[in-house]
């Protein structure tokens, strides 16, 4: 049974082309729901617009893996460790090789001085099947500079 404990997934990089910035596999034993996301900038003062989209992956980006403490956090250190799958083409952060993108699940202009934020009700939370594989991807060239981003789940 999952623990129902909220994981953080969070990562900062300056980030200039097209590429998944995090991407999450759920392990063989659970699924689950995206509380919320949030993407920042740091080092500039110009408003622009940028878009950014959550995509699910029928094949897995080649990634930098997320390891426990590195990418991914547990908001209470008495919480177990989550379920999602670790490995090159699976969680991670920061594509080399973009795998295979299915259905984008939302994609969303933003102005970079506010700010992406996704903070769905409870209804509209996207939820990732038992090895499913969703990216938090930059469809398009950003502006370079120094990007961060955070994906917080819960397993269900």
């Amino acid at each position: 049974m999952p623990h129902n404990d909220p994981y953080i997934i969070r990562h900062e990089a300056t980030i200039s082309t097209a590429i998944t910035f995090i991407q999450l596999k759920a392990g063989t034993a659970y699924g689950f729901e995206i509380l919320g996301v949030t993407v920042t900038q740091r080092g500039s003062t110009t408003s622009t617009s940028e878009s950014i989209a959550l995509v699910r992956k029928t094949a897995g980006a080649t990634v930098t893996t997320g390891a426990i403490g590195t990418h991914v956090f547990l908001t209470d250190p008495n919480m177990a460790n989550p379920n999602l799958a670790l490995g090159t083409t699976s969680t991670g952060v920061i594509a080399t090789a973009e795998g295979t993108d299915g259905d984008i699940i939302q994609k969303l202009g933003y102005n970079i001085l506010n700010g992406y934020y996704y903070l769905p009700i409870p209804e509209g939370r996207i939820y990732v099947p038992v090895s499913g594989i969703i990216g938090l991807k930059f469809l398009t060239a950003p502006a370079s500079q120094l990007w961060q981003a955070e994906i917080v789940i819960r397993e269900s």
